[in-house]
Formats: C-alpha cells, sequence, structure tokens
C-alpha cells in the first residue's frame, strides 16, 4: 500500500479479482446491462436517502428533488451516471466496492462451476452490479459523498480492474454519487445517445426516479444550439399500474431490477388489496435458488413502501422464513412514514398483510403445481426443501403447505421428489388406514433398508424420505387428509386389515417356540438394546434396529448429534427374523463365545443397515473374519471325513 496525503492505494480483495476477470468475460454478451445496474444502484440510493430523511429532512440539504443523471461525452469517450440519493462516506466506499463484506460470500465463491452461463446467474444472485461497469470500461471513476456530511468528506475512486484500486478525500458540494466509465475502444456504441436511449427504455423504464438525458436542439433560423433535459423513462411506480397494462417484459425487468438478478423469474403475482387495508403486492419466484438461500437468517427479498416511499428491505415480518425466497415489494396505503422495525415487531396491520400475502403466495404455488407440472417440478427443485420448513413455521397453514410438498416413494423408486401426498393417498389400497414412511441419511439407504421388505412384499407404497429437513417434517406433519402419518422404522409394525392373519399366527407360533432364543441374545447384548422381540415386517434380512414409538428416530438422533447437540441416545429395539438361516444357525450354537459373537455381528449390521456408525469397526470387523476362518476350516473338515 501507498499512501500520499490522502489518497491510498489499495489492493482488491482476492475474490473481488476473481469476480471482476468472471464479470468481464461471462457478461460479454449482454454487456448493456452495465447501464441498468448502474441505475438500479442510483435508485436505491435514492430510497435510502427518502427513508432516512423521514427522520432528518437536513439530510436532503435543500435538494429534494431525486433524479438520476446519464451523459456521454463523446470527445472524451466517456458516460457518466449521476443521482443525488444517500452517497457513500470513505469507510462505505471501500466496505461497498473494493471488498465483499457480504456473509456468505466464500459460499458464492464455491458456488462458482467454470460454466459462464451458469456462473453469470450467480453473479446476478449475488448483488454485485457496480462491477458490470468493466465490461465495457477500462477505468472506472466515482465521486460521492454521503448526505449529511461536510462537503470536505467527498471521495474519489477510480481503478482499471486489474487488482488494485485507489481512493482519495476531495471536495464535493453535492450529496450522492457519480459514476464516469472510460469506455475501451471497441465500445463505441455506447456513445450513442439513441443507443442509451434504447438501453434505458428496456431495462429501466419503470425506475420510479426520472432518468434525464440531455436534448440537444438546434433552431437553423437563429442558429442556435440549445440543450434541454429530457426525462427518459415513464418513471411511474409499475405497482401502481392496471395489470392490463403491464407486458410481460416490463414484470421481468422489475424484477431483475429489484432482486439483482439476471435472469427471468418463473412466475409473479400482483395484487392490490382494498377495504380496510389497503396495500399492493407486487411479489416473484425466482428460476433459481440463490447460493445463499439455507441461511435463515440472510433475509433480503422483500422491500416495503408507504404510499410510494421506500421504507426498508430485508424485513422478517413481511413474510415468514421459509418463503425467504420470494422477491419483490409491497406498498402500504396505511402505514405511517415514519414506522420503524421496532414498531412492526407488534403491528396489526403489518401482521394482516403478512398474513394475506402469505395465502396469496400459497395460491400462485398451488395453481402452479396444478396447471403447470413442469414448472411446478422446476420450483420443487430449487425451493422445496426450503418449502418444507413451513410445516414447522406456519401452522395455520400446515394442510395448504402439505399439499404442496414433494416426496419419492416406491411407486416409482425415483430420487427426484414427484409424488405428492394426494397422489399417495389416491393410490392407498382400500384396507390401508395409514400412510406409511421412511426417513434415512441417502434415497439408497431409505429405498433398501430392511424396514421395507414387507412393505414390497405386499405393494404398500412407502414415502421415501431422505432430506435432513424430512425429520423435522415428519415429527410436525403427523396426518394428511384424516389419514396418519406413520414412519415404518418406529413402533410395533401394525399393518391392520393389511396383514395376512394365517401368516401371522404361522409367525407367532414360530416365535413363541423361540422365545429361549431371545432371552439368551437379549442377555449377550445387555444394555445394547432397550429390547429384542421378533418381527414379521423382515422378509430376506435377519435383523432390524426399530425405534420406540414414543423415541425419536435413529436418523434425527444422528442428526441432531452431527450438528453437536448433546441430546440423551435412546436404546433401540431389535427385531429378530426367526425364519432367517442366520437366526435358525445361531440358535444352534451351543458355545458361548461364538454365540455372542454372532449376536454382536447380527446387531453391528443391523445398525449398519439404516446408516448408523459402529462403535467399535475394527471389532465388527475381527469377528466377522474370525467366522470366516471357522467357516472354512469346518468345511475342509468335512471334505476331509468324506475322502
Amino acid at each position: 500500500m501507498t499512501v500520499e496525503a490522502h489518497k491510498e492505494t489499495l489492493g482488491f480483495q482476492t475474490e473481488i479479482k476473481q469476480l471482476l476477470d468472471l464479470m468481464i468475460h461471462s457478461l460479454y454478451s449482454n454487456k448493456e446491462i452495465f447501464l441498468r445496474e448502474l441505475i438500479s444502484n442510483g435508485s436505491d440510493a435514492a430510497d435510502k436517502l427518502r427513508f432516512e430523511a423521514l427522520s432528518d429532512e437536513a439530510l436532503y440539504e435543500g435538494d429534494a428533488d431525486l433524479k438520476i443523471w446519464v451523459n456521454v461525452d463523446k470527445d472524451a469517450r466517456t458516460i457518466t451516471v449521476r443521482d443525488n440519493g444517500i452517497g457513500m462516506s470513505r469507510e462505505e466506499v471501500v466496505e461497498n466496492i473494493g471488498t465483499i463484506a457480504k456473509s456468505g460470500s466464500q459460499n458464492f465463491f464455491k458456488a462458482l462451476t467454470g460454466d459462464d452461463a451458469k456462473d453469470s446467474q450467480l453473479i446476478g444472485q449475488f448483488g454485485v452490479g457496480f462491477y458490470s461497469s468493466f465490461i465495457v470500461a477500462d477505468k472506472v471513476t466515482l465521486l460521492t459523498r454521503r448526505a449529511g456530511l461536510e462537503p470536505s468528506h467527498g471521495v474519489k475512486w477510480d481503478s482499471s480492474g486489474e487488482g488494485s484500486y485507489s481512493i482519495e478525500t476531495v471536495e464535493r458540494q453535492t450529496h450522492g454519487t457519480e459514476v464516469t466509465l472510460h469506455l475501451r475502444s471497441d465500445e463505441d456504441e455506447f456513445l450513442s445517445d439513441y443507443r442509451l436511449h434504447g438501453v434505458i427504455k428496456k431495462y429501466s423504464d419503470h425506475i420510479t426516479l426520472p432518468i434525464i438525458m440531455p436534448k440537444v436542439t438546434t433552431d437553423d433560423k437563429k442558429d442556435e444550439t440549445t440543450i434541454e433535459e429530457e426525462v427518459v423513462n415513464t418513471a411511474k411506480a409499475l405497482w401502481t399500474r392496471s395489470k392490463t397494462e403491464i407486458t410481460d417484459e416490463e414484470y421481468t425487468e422489475f424484477y431483475k431490477h429489484v432482486a439483482h438478478d439476471f435472469e427471468a423469474p418463473l412466475a409473479h403475482l400482483h395484487s392490490k388489496v382494498e377495504g380496510t387495508n389497503e396495500y399492493t403486492a407486487l411479489l416473484f419466484i425466482p428460476a433459481r435458488a440463490p447460493f445463499d438461500l439455507w441461511d435463515r437468517t440472510n433475509r433480503h427479498g422483500i422491500k416495503l413502501y408507504v404510499r410510494r416511499v421506500f421504507i426498508m428491505d430485508d424485513n422478517d415480518k413481511l413474510l415468514p422464513p421459509y418463503l425467504r425466497f420470494i422477491r419483490g415489494i409491497i406498498d402500504s396505503n396505511d402505514l405511517p412514514l415514519n414506522i420503524s422495525r421496532e414498531m412492526l415487531q407488534h403491528n396489526k396491520q403489518i401482521d394482516a398483510i403478512r398474513s394475506g400475502t402469505v395465502k396469496k403466495i400459497l395460491s400462485t404455488l398451488e395453481n402452479i403445481a396444478n396447471n403447470e407440472p413442469d414448472k411446478y417440478a422446476t420450483l420443487w427443485k430449487e425451493f422445496g426443501r426450503v418449502l418444507k420448513e413451513g410445516i414447522v413455521d406456519d401452522t395455520a397453514n400446515k394442510q395448504r403447505i402439505a399439499k404442496l410438498l414433494r416426496f419419492s416413494s416406491t411407486h416409482d423408486d425415483n430420487p427426484t421428489p414427484a409424488i405428492a401426498l394426494s397422489d399417495y393417498v389416491e393410490r392407498m389400497k382400500e384396507e390401508q388406514k395409514k400412510i406409511y414412511y421412511i426417513t434415512a441419511d441417502s434415497f439408497a439407504a431409505a429405498k433398501n433398508s430392511p424396514h421395507m421388505e414387507i412393505f414390497r412384499q405386499k405393494d404398500i407404497e412407502v414415502l421415501l424420505l431422505f432430506d435432513q429437513i424430512d425429520e423435522w417434517v415428519s415429527t410436525h406433519l403427523t396426518e394428511f387428509d384424516d389419514k396418519p402419518l406413520q414412519s415404518i422404522t418406529k413402533g410395533d409394525l401394525d399393518l391392520g386389515d393389511l396383514e395376512d392373519s394365517e401368516a401371522k399366527k404361522e409367525a407367532e407360533k414360530v416365535s413363541d417356540s423361540l422365545k429361549p432364543l431371545l432371552e439368551r441374545i437379549n442377555t449377550s447384548l445387555g444394555e445394547k438394546v432397550k429390547e429384542v422381540r421378533f418381527t414379521h415386517r423382515l422378509t430376506t434380512s435377519p435383523a432390524c434396529l426399530v425405534a420406540d414409538e414414543q423415541a425419536m428416530d435413529a436418523s434425527l438422533e444422528r442428526l441432531l448429534k452431527s450438528a453437536g447437540q448433546a441430546i440423551p441416545g435412546s436404546k433401540p429395539i431389535l427385531e429378530i427374523n426367526p425364519q432367517h438361516p442366520i437366526v435358525e444357525a445361531i440358535k444352534e450354537e451351543k458355545e458361548d463365545t461364538r454365540f455372542n459373537d454372532w449376536v454382536s455381528i447380527l446387531f453391528d449390521q443391523a445398525l449398519l443397515s439404516e446408516g448408523g456408525q459402529l462403535d467399535d469397526p475394527a471389532a465388527f470387523v475381527k469377528r466377522l473374519n474370525e467366522m470366516f476362518i471357522s467357516m472354512g476350516d469346518l468345511s475342509s473338515s468335512r471334505i476331509i471325513t468324506l475322502n
């Protein structure tokens, strides 16, 4: 770093260097968006000034007529975008431009794939549009001063985008920000006023601030040339217009502005509520999940306006956490302009807006699910795991959310969740009273679990739940369409009228004759198990582990422990298949050491089959090897005898 009076030359954060290179190469085919991004930043700056000026009108400094200006200097080969919004202090310039201070930045770069098309979408999701300037410019200069600071606190920043930037303190009389792009030698097209007019109309017509460009008129008679200011955009809040007047393209460009996304949304809803509580909602479902979607504390979806005046964004009271992927605005006619985050905590109007908006969103999702299954499959792939949180977050709408859930099941053994609970209910056997499911650590573990054997044999559909969030879903969603949900890994299996009564009686007879074996196995395992019992749920496996009816599923217990939570471990129930050859062989074993080894192997195999971890893997391998050796010796002795 070199320091000259108030001027510093600093190096970009490592991630910024990566981002600049990615920005230039990935987005070059759509380079005109640099103007959209700079205008969008100016609009945000004006919104922030309006909000802060609600409590301190002096911040306007006598200039409350907020605008954005775009100027071209053909001789100097520059484009300048200027606003009289909130501006930035020196610290804010360094934080917002020199570094990526946002939480989740590392996750952003981990998400990069090397595929330019996919990575360009990530850039938009991360909201780093300022850097798009370097697509067309080989040097960018920024002048800014934060409203409320003295003119001597102006800041000048410039960079050629090659690893470093300079920053210095300068005199600046006006608040706001001015960005000047020094165009590359091959970017003559953007020196045309006509070209820039077209870009502004295409991408930024919905911006509520006037976007001003100079208009040159010539009076040939007087031989005079005058320069006037011309408003290029409509400068009317899009959401205040009738839906019939708004084109799909206008909705798309507004979404890109409000969400800082480069990709068109998957769907939108535009509603106006009138009556005792009047508000307008213009909300969008993105086409792609942002890289930081799983951070429940990162709220950057909905902007709140009051009578077209921006109040705040990132508000966690307008929508519940499970809808944090929704983007857009809500504009209230009734809230006070000076409302604060604290005042929102217990505000009945906000509660009513939230409740009504959630219902509108759920209706939109239901409509897509019912009428556009392919689109809903895309939506579910991107946001399904977050929607599942609604079963826990939003008890008032639990059953509506349950209808939107999608799962894998034994109906098609497809790892891509596509089965609705209503689909399952329609296919239930006439005698079936319950919706059966299994939770596991993976699709393969669920599909191939020993617990599935009797259900496969009887052709009873089972939902395969293998997302981590499914553990919580199954805990809180206990019934659907008046049908109880039943885990097939908990409690004593009762198939009710689906049972083969004769086969069950025969199994019970066999079990009664083997009760001494149960007692011997129970004694061998001791404190490892709560109980040992025979089962009819197994057809090909010798044993499985079952949780007690009131206990926690083994997969949920493992999940909590892996998250570092100290929970008392519950003892499993070992269920034995009395008709399995291994069980029959164990029954005949008289020598206690070998019997105990066989029982330990049986228990460990059952634990492994459900995704558990052994306390002593080496001991398991040693016992198994010794069994193989003893079986080999036995075979050799038989051969010798026969000879």
